[in-house]
């Protein structure tokens, strides 16, 4: 950033560190044993897909670097790339892989969160969100008809905030309603 930038008001966006999705497995074991929140086995990578030849055969590719993830489309336009593995330190590499080829390729900016999905006993879910432009995570907990469970959410954050870099501003804290797993 220069100084006209410093000026002008503008800030430099924060470089996403697609590495932090490493401290997810460390992450599941403190939220398991504080909150009977265990792994169910699906991780996602929300982006805006692209059109063209060279963005189809990247989509080729990271298939075939992740096995065979479900890829779905949400009803705002954004594409789910959809990872089941009951290892969460395999459902992770997976997803990084994922992320890094789209990165790698050009496609970074396309790139809107990453998420991996916990369930309890009595089957409610919850998803840890990374938000890649931010590259911090936070707590998703939905609720039918549309609503989100916050006690949890909070309770969720207070619980992770050692483990992972947790998303300050709860304005940041998007729904992301209809993702898999959830």
């Amino acid at each position: 950033m220069g100084w006209f930038d410093a000026l002008l008001g503008r800030s430099k966006q924060a470089r996403p560190d697609l590495d932090a999705l490493f401290a997810l497995p460390s992450a599941a074991v403190t939220l398991q044993v504080a909150t009977a929140f265990g792994p169910a086995g699906v991780g996602s990578v929300c982006f805006r897909a692209a059109e063209g030849a060279a963005f189809a055969r990247l989509q080729d590719d990271v298939r075939a670097l992740v096995g065979t993830p479900e890829i779905t489309q949400d009803d705002y336009g954004f594409t789910w790339l959809t990872v089941r593995d009951d290892e969460v330190s395999s459902l992770v590499t997976n997803l990084h892989g994922a992320n890094s080829s789209l990165e790698a390729a050009g496609f970074g900016s396309s790139l809107l969160c990453t998420t991996v999905v916990f369930a309890d006993p009595a089957g409610r879910r919850l998803a840890l969100v990374y938000l890649y432009k931010q590259g911090t995570f936070y707590p998703f907990a939905p609720l039918p008809g549309q609503r989100r469970d916050n006690a949890l959410e909070l309770q969720a954050r207070g619980t992770l905030a050692g483990d992972l870099p947790i998303e300050a501003d709860l304005s940041r804290w998007f729904a992301v309603w209809g993702a898999p797993g959830l």
